[in-house]
């Protein structure tokens, strides 16, 4: 039986090194959240901050928010610690930065398969740099032999390395995040857009988050909690989606219409492939139901 797609419509990044902001992580109800030991923590900081996130999971059982760490590079003491930590705190996944071959993720791969870590540990692989983007097919493609569970684009990265100036839109960015989704799409992983940085500008995140869930992302990381209800409202099928999706269901479900590949239905044609992505809306619908109402 193919197991479901998670639900990663809210993926909030929480530092590690900020023990005020760990605590309220208990009681946020984002889809995941990503403990953060590289960028949000100094070199002076990350021991101290490993360890103090190794006691707030270990306290914290799992259930709720998918538990993600992003770890330092493991080519580096750091990122082992943190890649061991992570183990044996038995969280959902790890974050890799800066995966640019699929050689990154075997390394990771092999040092969990060392651990005796379970299958169910997934590996999350960030893309934000030039040649990331440019080997998202392959780096997508480890998928089985590498328990890749999802992509995460880093655009702040990838402005700053293509020297971009980005306007309204972002069109300028849209040449790097597309061979990033489409490797997504053809490989079957999630893909998840990257943070929205002004604050102040809520009608702007929300204008990304309804794009991005055009574009096809699965969802997007977040960098703050006020951020976490209009991410999830836009990768939500809403009551009018739902209810298309019902009338198209039904209307292929017509004795009238028994075995047919192609129906006229409100006034155009549709096909099968209409009617799977409609049952595929409507049981990712009931999905987010069972969580907001468990």
């Amino acid at each position: 039986m193919t197991e479901p797609e998670p639900l990663l419509r809210s993926v909030l990044f929480v530092p590690a090194a900020n023990g005020r902001a760990l605590e309220k992580s208990r009681t946020l109800a984002a889809d995941a959240v990503i403990f953060d030991l590289e960028d949000s923590a100094a070199e002076a900081e990350k021991h101290e901050a490993r360890e103090r996130l190794r006691a707030h999971l270990l306290e914290r059982p799992p259930g709720g928010a998918l538990r993600v760490v992003r770890i330092n590079p493991l080519d580096t003491r750091e990122g082992t610690e943190d890649l061991l930590m992570a183990r044996a705190a038995k969280v959902d996944a790890v974050l890799l930065p800066k995966v640019e071959t699929p050689r990154r993720l075997s390394e990771a791969d092999d040092a969990l398969a060392e651990m005796d870590a379970p299958p169910a540990l997934r590996l999350w692989a960030m893309v934000e740099t030039p040649k990331g983007v440019r080997h998202a097919a392959d780096i997508a493609e480890t998928r089985l032999r590498h328990r890749l569970g999802a992509l995460v684009v880093g655009p702040n990265d990838l402005v700053a390395a293509a020297d971009l100036q980005l306007s309204p839109g972002r069109p300028e960015l849209l040449p790097w995040l597309g061979p990033v989704l489409v490797a997504g799409k053809a490989a079957g992983v999630p893909v998840l857009d990257g943070v929205w940085s002004d604050l102040g500008d809520t009608a702007g995140f929300e204008a990304e988050c309804r794009q991005a869930r055009r574009f096809g992302f699965a969802g997007k990381t977040l960098i703050h909690p006020a951020q976490i209800a209009a991410a999830e409202a836009a990768f939500s099928p809403d009551a009018e989606e739902i209810a298309r999706a019902e009338r198209l269901v039904a209307a292929f479900a017509d004795p009238a219409h028994a075995g047919r590949g192609v129906i006229r239905h409100e006034g155009r044609m549709v096909e099968r492939l209409h009617l799977h992505a409609a049952e595929h809306l409507l049981a990712r619908a009931a999905r987010i139901r069972e969580r907001t109402h468990p």
